[in-house]
């Protein structure tokens, strides 16, 4: 067995032809195992220590830790003869690691994945110029559709945003291009193959017991990607200060691996290789290579063999020869590293080269020299905005590290879980010692003791009345007279020191449990074990908010490991379709749709991808939002499905956004609806008047219409009578002229006859009487006026036309 220097790594400083060497991998392999196995001067080896370190704290997290410290405190001298106790211990850590894990456990994400390459962003840059100008001009497109049916419109109108801070919220709402679709759905079918559940749960327990966890994410051709779950007790690294493990230069792990898997793994490794590694790596622990850690679980099957798997990392030339074609054009080819440009044909020949990482990978049987794996690492996981960095297979976190030293939860609480199960057992040394309450019974004060009734009061009789009545007969003075100091026979004795002790020991016990709330953080809130009744429900979760935020770094720490994840298995994807045998399997799982995106990325390299976790709001969060969406409705400034819509939203930032943001909108929405009722008022009371002034002018008109129609009835009628009584009058005044005709007639012929009988009398007689008759006449017409017998208002019309002048001259 060839000798290597201890602790020694090799310069990378050399020839890619001396990295790819088996020897160099060999000094490399027997570099990490001195580093980590080989004791230094009998302080043990960095392993052995880890390994110590982790196992103690996981029995304390399980309630099985030693119990030899709490024998060594309560013995003399290593003797125990004289203690009878339950030395099992009392299990406080186990209940605070399942309620943090279990916690976290439950807590939902989404992977969202965001493409990052040049063709992506020029896709969504154009997507969001395109909806800018649809914003800019949706009045002109509305014109240009509703007057002359053509369709400016770059998207949906009904999809698109109304304003740039919607539009913001949209691209990070809803936009997604079919490429990440795909991707984030390939990413959840790998971690279901991989059962990544349970993986998480695993890292998430070793977050919170020892402060450190672990994932590996590996290709095969059999299985494609797979995720597995690391053990942190069996790893080992480079020296680092980083709780992310980013500076590390080389990584990997132990595995015990049973012979007939390693001759699996390695089918060229033949019998005679077979012996030398049982022989050489046997489980005796006497190799140099510090695996007797392994002796205290009494392991003697020498077919099974520890391996160190690791991960090196180093760097690469990549050298060209430019030759400057006849046509002027360059052409390069590669070449090793040891090329060099020939002196005489520089002016044709250039030399260029860059610097690259490049990860190996490797496999010891430890304790020998046997290097049974040194290759350059296929599908080595590159970022395509930075093709020259690369990463390891390993993702590693310890939130609470500094200087090389892990600090865990379980770490800060192991003293105080020593102190409570040493009370515990001081409790069971009092308990045991403890004796019941008793009674003294003075004898010589019962001999006084006269009942009368001839009964016999002895001591047995004394005690059967004091336990069943609790009366006591006793005399005052004794039968000579004098005064009797054992007048009560029978007195209680109480041993109070045991129960003084018993409060102190519990009042210990309460005090180192409160001590280990405070140094956790994990309150009665948390755990809902002893609520106070007396405090308010926010009160409460005020408390278990705080609680939550004492372990959020175990929580971040969880979320980096599941990030980083993500990003390997994001980088592995194109392997994947092109490599993996499984790609048909695969290819269904995801589905027709996003299958064609995934084939287009393998085959172009075109797409990059930026990886995060959206973490479900809890439900604190939920509440806050769910009170705010509660308010609003009730303010009426929020419709239902708006309610609705943020309650689907995970991010819980943007969910407040677009909750401002909708307010907005319906606020806007109602002063603009109610400005239109306004106007529909305005415009229905305007209406309303026009109506009114048109039918009272309607009315008017029908009313003057229907005057004029009166009146000129009322003139026709006037008319008409004023003709009937022309008419009237016409035969009135003609009979009435007959009539005076009449009478002047008989008047002359009466005048006529009387002067005819006086011209027959031819006396003086007559002549004196007719000389007195006509005085007589001439008399009586002065005394009596002539009748007239004309009609009185008859002869005169209504409009003043006056019949006088038709009087008889």
């Amino acid at each position: 067995m060839a000798e290597y220097k201890r602790n020694h790594f090799p310069s990378q400083v050399v020839s890619d032809v001396e990295k790819i060497s088996y020897e160099y991998g060999l000094k490399i392999a027997k570099a990490i195992e001195s580093e980590w196995f080989y004791n230094d001067g009998g302080a043990g080896n960095r392993y052995q220590t880890s390994y110590d370190n982790f196992r103690k704290l996981r029995l304390y997290a399980r309630g099985e830790q030693s119990i030899q410290k709490y024998k060594d405190e309560l013995s003399i001298n290593g003797d125990l003869s004289y203690l009878n106790l339950d030395w099992k211990p009392v299990p406080i850590i186990p209940k605070f690691v399942d309620i943090v894990v279990n916690g976290m456990s439950e807590k939902v994400y989404d992977i969202k994945a965001y493409s990052q390459d040049p063709f992506s962003m020029v896709q969504r840059t154009q997507y969001m110029e395109g909806v800018l100008a649809d914003i800019n001009n949706k009045q002109f497109n509305d014109f240009a559709k509703q007057n002359f049916g053509v369709n400016l419109y770059n998207n949906n109108p009904a999809t698109i945003p109304s304003t740039e801070e919607e539009l913001g919220l949209h691209m990070q709402l809803t936009y997604k291009q079919n490429v990440e679709i795909a991707q984030e759905k390939a990413i959840n079918t790998l971690l279901d193959g991989s059962r990544y559940n349970l993986t998480r749960k695993r890292f998430y327990r070793d977050l919170s017991v020892i402060g450190i966890g672990a994932v590996k994410t590996e290709f095969n051709a059999s299985e494609g990607v797979v995720v597995k779950y690391v053990d942190p007790v069996n790893l080992v690294y480079s020296h680092t200060d980083s709780p992310y493990f980013e500076d590390i230069y080389y990584v990997g792990e132990v595995k015990t691996i049973p012979l007939n898997e390693l001759v699996k793994e390695f089918p060229f490794l033949h019998n005679e290789d077979l012996e030398e590694i049982i022989k050489t790596g046997s489980r005796s622990g006497t190799t140099r290579s510090g695996r007797q850690h392994r002796n205290f679980n009494n392991k003697t099957d020498n077919n099974q063999i520890d391996v160190l798997y690791f991960n090196y990392k180093t760097y690469m030339n990549e050298v060209y020869k430019v030759k400057t074609m006849s046509t002027g054009a360059l052409k390069s080819v590669p070449k090793p590293d040891t090329f060099q440009a020939p002196q005489d044909k520089k002016d044709l020949f250039t030399r260029e080269e860059r610097q690259v990482e490049c990860l190996f990978e490797g496999a010891l049987i430890l304790g020998t020299n046997k290097l049974i794996k040194w290759e350059r690492a296929r599908n080595m996981m590159r970022s395509k905005s930075n093709f020259t960095k690369v990463k390891m297979n390993y993702s590693i976190v310890a939130p609470r590290m500094y200087e090389g030293r892990i600090e865990s939860l379980v770490s800060r609480i192991t003293g105080f879980a020593d102190m409570i199960q040493l009370t515990h057992l001081k409790l069971q040394q009092i308990l045991a010692r403890m004796v019941p309450d008793g009674v003294y019974l003075d004898v010589d004060g019962l001999a006084e003791v006269d009942l009368g009734n001839g009964t016999n009061y002895n001591p047995q009789e004394a005690l059967n009345m004091f336990f069943q009545t609790g009366s006591i007969v006793g005399r005052s003075f004794t039968q000579d007279g004098e005064f009797n100091n054992a007048k009560m026979p029978i007195q209680e004795l109480t041993s109070g020191s045991g129960g003084t002790k018993l409060q102190a020991l519990i009042g210990n016990y309460n005090y180192y449990m409160q001590m280990i709330r405070d140094v956790t953080g994990l309150n009665e809130a948390r755990d809902g074990s002893s609520p106070d009744s007396n405090a308010l429900v926010g009160i409460q979760k005020i408390a278990a908010a705080n609680s939550n935020t004492a372990t959020r770094h175990i929580l971040h720490a969880g979320m980096f490991l599941t990030t980083e994840t993500c990003e390997q298995l994001s980088l592995r994807m194109a392997d994947i379709i092109e490599y993996s045998p499984t790609r048909d399997a695969f290819i269904q799982s995801i589905g027709a749709n996003s299958v064609a995106s995934l084939d287009e990325m393998s085959q172009m390299h075109l797409y990059d991808f930026g990886i995060f976790l959206e973490l479900h709001p809890d439900e604190e969060e939920k509440a806050i939002l769910e009170n705010n969406i509660q308010a609003s409705i009730a303010q009426q400034t929020l419709d239902l499905e708006d309610a609705i819509d943020l309650r689907e939203i995970k991010n819980l930032k943007l969910a407040n956004q677009l909750l401002k943001l909708r307010r907005k909108k319906k606020m806007a929405a109602d002063q603009q609806r109610q400005q239109q009722n306004m106007q529909m008022q305005t415009q229905s009371n305007m209406q309303s008047q026009q109506q009114a002034a048109q039918l009272e002018a309607q009315k008017k008109q029908q009313e003057a219409q229907m005057q004029a129609q009166l009146e000129q009835m009322k003139s026709q009628l006037e008319s008409k009578k004023m003709l009937e009584e022309v008419q009237y009058k016409k035969q009135l005044m003609y009979e009435e002229f007959t009539y005076n005709m009449q009478l002047k007639n008989m008047e002359v012929e009466g005048l006529r006859s009387r002067e005819t009988q006086k011209e027959d009398r031819k006396d003086e007689r007559t002549k004196i009487q007719a000389t007195q008759q006509s005085e007589m006449i001439d008399q009586r017409n002065r005394q009596k006026p002539p009748k007239n017998f004309e009609s009185s208002g008859n002869d005169i019309l209504g409009g003043g036309f006056n019949l006088g002048s038709f009087d008889p001259s």
